[in-house]
């Protein structure tokens, strides 16, 4: 367990009992309202063993090393090959964006990023190409970060992009801000891509996870920051190649100071992990898991209900099959 000295700061580990059933299951409702007799007979039917016919829409998994959960929590939607095919040319998006050690939570979990570039490899993929548009040095960021020695040694090559000459513009018909964006050429080129973010607060979009990565795939950012930040990120999701898979790493989570942070202060040793092929159900369930670390109304996320009114995926979790599991 991992403990801190400031109050504010606590292992989610204390919510165990508690908290994490509702967290993954309801659209932000406190769960401090059910008595903890009722949450523990929730939380054990959760954990009981599905049919293995079952098809889940979001597997919601904590108290597990990064690559541990991702194994689980792929396995139990078939495994990579129901994703990526003999040949595909793949690419996996983490949060490369900081030049910042893992153990500060502004980046993806290069352990997590490792397992799953092996895992397409395993799966069939001719290869794996990883990059992130970077807002602090690329070479430093991607070094720094972990990402870069976890992506190599499991196979997959590194990109830059931090010149526009790497983008191609693309239309967004569907886009009610942002008509246009320019993509970057790894993603228009793929076969398949995954999102893989970290979850972190973030001061202007609230917070960032699956649709907030996507501005690591654009060029010009500044645009989404100068007209409706929530609406552009909304929109740029409607790019027609949209991830097969959104794995939101939330092993570590930035409670506040995101998206850069300051200091291990700012960070919380959840032991989550949320993966989806529906955007906004993921990036729902993450909010509703913040929500034990800080209060993060997910009204207040206001790129959730826009995408959703985009037909992106759903925020309403209740009628989905979700699969719950404690390592």
């Amino acid at each position: 367990m991992c403990y801190f000295k400031n109050k504010q700061h606590y292992n989610i580990k204390t919510m165990d009992r508690r908290n994490f059933l509702k967290a993954v299951a309801l659209s932000g409702a406190a769960f401090t309202s059910i008595k903890e007799s009722e949450a523990m007979n929730l939380m054990v039917q959760s954990f009981q063993t599905a049919d293995a016919d079952a098809k889940y829409d979001l597997v919601a998994i904590m108290d597990g090393e990064p690559e541990v959960m991702y194994k689980k929590a792929i396995a139990e939607l078939g495994g990579m090959k129901n994703f990526i095919k003999q040949g595909d040319k793949v690419v996996v998006k983490p949060n490369i964006g900081w030049d910042k050690a893992p153990e500060l939570a502004a980046n993806t979990n290069p352990k997590l990023v490792e397992a799953i570039v092996k895992d397409c490899f395993a799966a069939g993929a001719k290869e794996v190409t990883v990059f992130d548009h970077t807002c602090d040095d690329w070479r430093k960021s991607y070094a720094n970060s972990g990402i870069e020695a976890a992506a190599k040694a499991a196979g997959a090559k590194l990109v830059p992009a931090d010149q526009e000459s790497y983008y191609k513009e693309v239309s967004l018909p569907k886009g009610k801000s942002l008509k246009s964006a320019k993509i970057h050429q790894a993603i228009v080129d793929a076969d398949k891509w995954i999102n893989v973010p970290i979850l972190k607060n973030h001061g202007g979009a609230q917070m960032t996870i699956s649709m907030k990565n996507y501005m690591g795939i654009v060029w010009d950012r500044g645009f989404f920051h100068a007209n409706d930040l929530q609406q552009c990120i909304a929109d740029v999701c409607t790019y027609s190649k949209r991830p097969v898979l959104n794995i939101v790493d939330a092993y570590r989570v930035m409670k506040t100071s995101g998206p850069r942070g300051r200091s291990a202060a700012d960070v919380v040793l959840a032991k989550g992990l949320f993966i989806s092929q529906d955007i906004v159900a993921a990036d729902t369930a993450a909010v509703n898991f913040f929500n034990q670390v800080r209060e993060m109304p997910t009204d207040k996320v206001g790129h959730l209900a826009k995408a959703q009114e985009l037909g992106l995926g759903t925020m309403d979790l209740a009628k989905l099959n979700i699969k719950r599991i404690k390592v």
